[in-house]
């Protein structure tokens, strides 16, 4: 086929398949059938390859995600991202209402779901998309152009050619495709995602976008930023814009006068709210009326002329069947909650934990009791009170011994927690080798629970120290493990030798001592030997720590079982030395509080970067607080930052604060 041939094909297939995408994927109304797409698709592909010269930028091969790592760039927007004022009861919405109802005259609202998701940036050039990026702190985002391309309801190129459009969306992960990528998570023993706003947030930043293209996720949209080209005056008039150019608008969505019409609108979404294929977590309702916008105008914070409805918990009542009693990595016994399986939040749920005796003795609660259950943020379920006592039940009360292994259980003087003492015990050995081997502590790549079930069922391991023995013959002699897997675990165990001490304090999972108190540890003694000598005095000179926490160490290291468990480690040559970093104490005696999600740091990111300027990360606001860095979805700790009138900072402003 010569060159000028195969163009035309090539043009009248891209076309060809992108209608049909757009019919299957944003109007979900097919017209030809997956086989004669993916003919189409396939052949689009084979002349591609061969007339690479002749690709389109609106090409379909654009939507796998390629191989280049992407580098996630600043994006200033153009038009601020801003955020909505969350308003929690019908009340607070009459009273949004009437509000508006004092400047203009016989208002119009548009209601609309309001998507569980990550709101991204969509802009377009003479028709074609140019850039996406993800929201950040309103003001700057990143770029995530190459990974918003694989998603495939959004258009490459818009039905009509428009100069300038920049459309704001919400990427968000379909229940069906959270619960493939879950199973999966699961299957590799890896952390799941616990919900499906998590999941589309760490599928848009992942640094490969063929990962990204493989996770499922699609986008609404809902709102035009600019245009330029088109004369707009209202909103609903927006959105029948976007549908018209390509794009998946957010559904149902429906212009109102009155509270009454408003709230009825509200429930009637509310109803069908766990029914639907996507998430949403309450109701936007917007002033339709553009040009009145501009008059409302907006606070330091929201906009007048909008506020987003956020559902209440869902609670449901149900029978207790039982309270079962799981041992935790320190001995600490958690009682669990099995009852009738109740449909919370879009799922069934029948167990839930009960934290730990006074709990259960505070809510006077009995097995063949009716309860009350939720999920906290739609996410964890809990149990709220005994509704409803069972005649003949009594007050759940704790046995003796340890559900394991029979030790005879210890009540811990300091705390509410009933913890078994056997450092041997069966239930501790497991949660202690996962944590040792999890990503904050050893970081042991590929040792995750269900391979450590597999070690230890077969007797290859009996404490953490046992996992500096293992051999490549004894990893490969199990079921399911090639040479090469067993290959990397080894390495992975070995690599985990010149770890910083730090992390195998942390490891250690010594009681009350996390991640950021390890590292004071290590900061302070240099080195493991200095640590286990330090007495508790000396332990509790240490900022940040407490009697509690400096005998928790003293006691850990007084027992014989764990003295021996370290002295293995040290001649198995792990790392017991502390490097200290040269010292950039820029930040000493600043205190922060982290709130909110951040456009690029964790948490733990940001906390890490305070800490090694030698500044304070502090979980609550206070008048002694220096600075809040706050994010996306910022709650009350800024509010009450503002009212004391404490420095607000951006991400990007704390990191031009880092250099």
């Amino acid at each position: 086929m010569d060159i000028t041939n195969a163009k035309i094909e090539i043009d009248n297939l891209v076309e060809e398949l992108n209608y049909h995408a757009h019919r299957y994927y944003v109007l979900d109304d097919p017209q030809i059938s997956d086989y004669d797409y993916d003919m189409k698709n396939r052949r689009l592909k084979e002349l591609e390859e061969q007339f690479p010269q002749l690709v389109r930028e609106d090409s379909p091969s654009f939507r796998v995600g390629g191989e280049t790592l992407n580098t996630f760039e600043k994006v200033t927007h153009t038009v601020q991202m801003g955020s909505l004022q969350d308003v929690f009861s019908f009340d607070e919405v009459t009273a949004f209402v009437q509000k508006v109802s004092e400047t203009v005259e016989n208002p119009l609202f548009c209601v609309e779901a309001k998507i569980d998701g990550l709101s991204v940036s969509l802009e377009y050039e003479n028709g074609r998309f140019v850039r996406g990026s993800t929201r950040g702190d309103g003001f700057v985002g990143e770029d995530v152009t190459e990974n918003l391309r694989t998603i495939k309801s959004i258009p490459l190129k818009l039905s009509k050619e428009i100069a300038e459009l920049e459309v704001r969306g919400e990427v968000y992960m379909p229940m069906k495709s959270f619960l493939k990528v879950v199973a999966q998570q699961e299957e590799n023993a890896e952390q799941p995602f616990k919900n499906p706003r998590n999941a589309a947030a760490g599928s848009l930043r992942q640094k490969n976008s063929k990962i990204t293209a493989q996770r499922g996720l699609d986008i609404f949209c809902f709102n035009i930023q600019r245009i330029e080209g088109e004369e707009i005056t209202s909103h609903k008039q927006s959105l029948d814009l976007l549908g018209e150019l390509g794009f998946k608008t957010v559904p149902d969505y429906t212009c109102l006068k009155t509270a009454e019409e408003i709230i009825d609108r509200i429930n009637q979404i509310g109803e069908r709210r766990f029914s639907l294929p996507f998430d949403i977590d309450g109701v936007v309702i917007k002033l339709d009326d553009l040009a009145m916008r501009e008059v409302l105008g907006s606070t330091a914070k929201y906009p007048r002329w909008a506020v987003a409805y956020k559902f209440p918990p869902e609670e449901k009542d149900t029978k207790l069947l039982d309270i079962e009693l799981q041992v935790g990595r320190t001995g600490a016994i958690t009682p669990v909650a099995v009852f009738e399986p109740v449909f919370l939040a879009g799922t069934s749920v029948s167990r839930a934990t009960l934290h730990n005796k006074d709990f259960i003795t505070e809510k006077n609660i009995a097995i063949g009791d009716t309860i009350r259950v939720r999920k906290a943020g739609d996410i964890i379920p809990e149990v709220l009170c005994a509704v409803t006592k069972d005649k003949e039940g009594e007050v759940y009360s704790f046995p003796e011994c340890c559900p394991v292994c029979g030790e005879k259980l210890v009540v811990s003087e300091e705390e509410a927690a009933i913890r078994c003492p056997n450092f041997a015990c069966p239930a501790q050995l497991h949660r202690r080798i996962v944590h040792f081997a999890s990503k904050n502590a050893m970081n042991i790549d590929g040792l995750g629970p269900a391979i450590v079930d597999v070690l230890l069922n077969n007797e290859l391991i009996h404490s953490v120290a046992d996992l500096y023995e293992l051999k490549l013959d004894d990893i490969i002699s199990l079921e399911n493990f090639k040479e090469k897997s067993a290959t990397n675990l080894i390495n992975a165990i070995e690599a985990s030798k010149n770890n910083s001490l730090d992390r195998l304090v942390f490891a250690l999972g010594i009681r009350n001592i996390g991640q950021a108190s390890a590292k004071l540890l290590c900061e302070k003694f240099g080195s493991l030997d200095n640590i286990i000598n330090a007495t508790e005095e000396e332990i509790s000179e240490i900022e940040g720590f407490g009697g509690i926490m400096a005998k928790s160490v003293c006691d850990a290291f007084a027992e014989p079982e764990f003295k021996a468990l370290v002295e293995r480690l040290k001649a198995y040559g792990l790392n017991t030395e502390y490097e200290k970093k040269s010292v950039d104490d820029r930040f000493s005696g600043l205190t922060f509080v982290l709130t909110g999600t951040l456009p690029t740091l964790k948490r733990d990111e940001a906390k890490a970067i305070i800490e090694s300027f030698g500044g304070k990360a502090s979980g609550s606001v206070s008048k002694k607080t220096d600075y809040v860095l706050a994010g996306e979805e910022a709650g009350s700790k800024l509010t009450k930052a503002q009212q004391l009138g404490i420095k607000i900072i951006t991400e990007q402003e704390f990191l031009e604060m880092t250099k």
